[in-house]
């Protein structure tokens, strides 16, 4: 893949664009990020920018519904969008000679998405359906991510549940979404992406002439969903009547992860150095020694990491007998954590994770629709799209001492404990 700085700049209505030709394979991402996720819905309205995203694929005020499946599919194209915590994304993947087709649809919802009681009460049907497939009728469902926020976090953005309670759902209106969309999907609040096989000068005129004339609105002023983390252990338990074995989420608060990035990805080195592979730390001691737990992992982020700015998570996760106790695994993890904050790894184990991490991440955007999807989500989150060919120096960059000091602050009175027992069975 050849590597160029991505070409960054502003439309008048504030739209931020950023470029990335690459001329290795004849095809092209488009993306666009809003910002705007699961923490600024407002209260009394959960689940409501995922049901939203839904809305988006609705049809515009020029095309009617299924129009934009139909466009992207028939140009040989794939397409989606998600919600996340702090922005939702949407993007098609196409053969470069469709690059405008792409750009078009974009623009199009972007200037007056079709809201219509129709389509709103539509995709709540849908929303409610994929909350039943995914969470409700699944072992685990939401476990660690709907599940776990609401025990280590006090306020409504960071504890409730993105996806929605079907009350919630159901009370949405078509003022609701209208006020949505002018409020957050503005060109200023968003970000478009364009990765692949296209010539600068010609892809800034075809932006230009779809989104120049997408009215201007203000950008909305994000507020701050900074608090403090728990100020002692807190503890609950989730009964699910699918779930054939125990489960524990442990979460704990981490630095920020625009303004402490360093910080942070220390965090990321010392999930590695606990559960990536049979070597790890916990796999040794939790698995295959102790024989505590069936299987664990920890990591940065409840989707992954650099998904979020700040408050974000640490969570460890481990699923265990139902004949076991849930104390001699915290115990053991306790341990573990506290070895590490007094004996920093040495610089072979570290090696071989972060070797890990810059082959994933190498792999990951070698892909069009990875690495258009990272280019933007960090425009939007760090206004440094750059970032996304740095990461893997700058977690090699990570040192034993700072991994060291990520274990030391992992403390057991300063955490969220969420337990999942089988209905009719029994975990501490």
């Amino acid at each position: 893949m050849t590597v160029s700085q991505p070409h960054r700049y502003t439309l008048a209505n504030g739209l931020r664009v950023v470029l990335a030709p690459d001329d290795t394979a004849p095809v092209v991402g488009v993306s666009v990020h809003y910002d705007v996720g699961f923490r600024s819905e407002p209260e009394g309205r959960t689940g409501f920018a995922h049901l939203f995203e839904h809305l988006m694929f609705q049809g515009s005020e020029s095309l009617e519904k299924l129009a934009h499946f139909r466009h992207v599919q028939s140009s040989g194209g794939t397409f989606n969008g998600s919600t996340h915590p702090d922005y939702t994304d949407y993007f098609e993947v196409l053969p470069s000679a469709a690059l405008e087709r792409a750009l078009f649809l974009e623009a199009d919802r972007m200037r007056a998405p079709k809201l219509t009681e129709e389509n709103l009460r539509n995709q709540i049907d849908v929303v409610k359906e994929e909350i039943r497939l995914n969470v409700l009728n699944r072992p685990y469902g939401g476990f660690p991510w709907i599940l776990l926020p609401p025990v280590l976090f006090e306020t409504f953005p960071n504890a409730h549940n993105g996806y929605g309670g079907f009350e919630d759902l159901e009370q949405a209106t078509v003022a609701d979404c209208a006020a949505f969309f002018d409020t957050y999907y503005a060109p200023a609040n968003a970000v478009l992406t364009v990765a692949g096989d296209f010539t600068l000068d010609a892809a800034k005129e075809l932006i230009e002439r779809h989104f120049g004339d997408v009215p201007a609105r203000p950008r909305p002023q994000r507020p701050s969903f900074a608090e403090p983390p728990p100020a002692a252990e807190v503890r609950a338990d989730h009964p699910d009547p699918l779930a054939p074995l125990p489960a524990v989420a442990i979460g704990y608060r981490i630095p920020d992860p625009i303004d402490e990035l360093d910080a942070y990805l220390a965090y990321l080195v010392l999930a590695g150095v606990l559960t990536d592979g049979d070597g790890s730390r916990l796999q040794q001691r939790l698995v295959y020694g102790d024989q505590l737990v069936t299987e664990v992992s920890a990591g940065c982020g409840m989707f992954g990491p650099f998904e979020a700015r700040d408050p974000d998570t640490f969570t460890i996760t481990a699923m265990y007998s139902p004949d076991a106790d849930l104390a001699p695994v915290l115990a053991a993890i306790d341990e573990e954590l506290e070895r590490l904050a007094s004996t920093p790894p040495d610089q072979e184990e570290l090696a071989k994770i972060t070797a890990r991490w810059a082959a994933s991440l190498h792999k990951e955007h070698d892909r069009i629709v990875s690495r258009t999807l990272a280019l933007g989500a960090f425009e939007l989150l760090y206004g440094n799209p750059s970032l996304v060919y740095e990461l893997p120096d700058r977690i090699n960059a990570v040192t034993p001492d700072a991994v060291s000091a990520a274990a030391k602050a992992l403390r057991p009175d300063s955490r969220a404990i969420l337990t999942v027992t089988p209905a009719g069975g029994g975990a501490e």
